[in-house]
């Protein structure tokens, strides 16, 4: 494949990144355990401008990473239009998370965790790197936030 396009502008990016969280459902999670075991798996998510919110069991491998590792690596898109989120995480169970939270995922997806089993929780994920790209070509722009900061 040739690249054809001029590189986006890291403006043009971030908008397009916002407009993905918004329209996107699915997301790929990254979670290691204690000993660096890997796991990845896709998991609904819910952006609410600041945070990504997940839900899955506590009692499985990325629920139990989710809560002890309090990391995550998140990626959408393919490899020719990447997007990977650096962030840290907050668990909450059914009880304790914020209702605007639950409600947006319902809303969303139209499932209710916290109706489907006593084992789902909510984990927030606060970004603290991201980086988008397309080609080779938008490689050496490609971080939109560092550090919990937006640079662009």
């Amino acid at each position: 494949m040739k690249i054809t396009e001029p590189p986006r502008t890291p403006g043009q990016r971030k908008q397009e990144l916002l407009d993905r969280l918004e329209r996107e459902l699915d997301v790929w999670v990254a979670t290691a355990d204690r000993e660096g075991l890997p796991c990845l798996v896709a998991l609904w998510f819910v952006w609410d401008g600041e945070h990504l919110w997940l839900s899955t069991r506590l009692t499985n491998p990325t629920g139990r990473n989710l809560r002890e590792g309090g990391r995550a690596r998140l990626a959408l898109g393919d490899t020719r239009d990447v997007v990977l989120v650096d962030g840290e995480v907050e668990t909450y169970t059914r009880e304790e998370v914020p209702e605007a939270a639950a409600r947006a995922f319902l809303e969303k997806t139209g499932w209710d965790p916290g109706r489907d089993s006593a084992s789902y929780a909510y984990f927030r994920v606060r970004p603290v790197a991201v980086q988008t790209w397309r080609e080779v070509h938008e490689l050496h722009r490609r971080h939109l936030m560092r550090d919990g900061v937006w640079v662009v």
